[in-house]
């Protein structure tokens, strides 16, 4: 399997305060050790980097980041994610407009999204994403 691992699993993880014990980012640590495959966006660097103070914060999440492969949205992928957007606003489920386009780069790349925004759950009830641990 392919994740997208969204920002609220990888804030919860980088967390100095206190070690999380999410089933996500459990999820999250075994498959940094095991056989899974992980993906990540410019987005969701942008989000860690925009949340995390320091110089050594910063270079640790960018480091760590330069080993995964980047999934890149190209004009299709705006187009499409305004139309996801769409849909679940006339299902009655609000998504943002970068949740949206996370959605789209997991359906169009065939990934599953490990997130803890229970947002994406509600919104894949109307939309083909595919949110673990389903």
């Amino acid at each position: 399997m392919t994740l997208l691992v969204d920002t609220s699993v990888w804030s919860l993880a980088f967390r100095r305060d206190l070690q999380s014990k999410s089933p996500e980012v459990l999820f999250l640590v075994d498959a940094l050790n095991g056989e899974e495959s992980i993906v990540t966006t410019g987005l969701i660097l942008q989000e860690l980097l925009q949340g995390f103070n320091g110089p050594k914060q910063r270079q640790k999440i960018v480091d760590r980041f330069a080993a995964l492969p980047l999934l890149k949205p190209d004009r299709f992928d705006h187009i499409e994610a305004a139309g996801l957007r769409n849909k679940c606003r006339r299902a009655g489920v609000q998504i943002g407009t970068i949740d949206a386009l996370l959605a789209q780069l997991c359906i169009h790349y065939k990934t599953t999204l490990l997130t803890a925004d229970k947002d994406f759950l509600h919104a894949s009830r109307y939309i083909p994403l595919h949110v673990w641990p389903a």
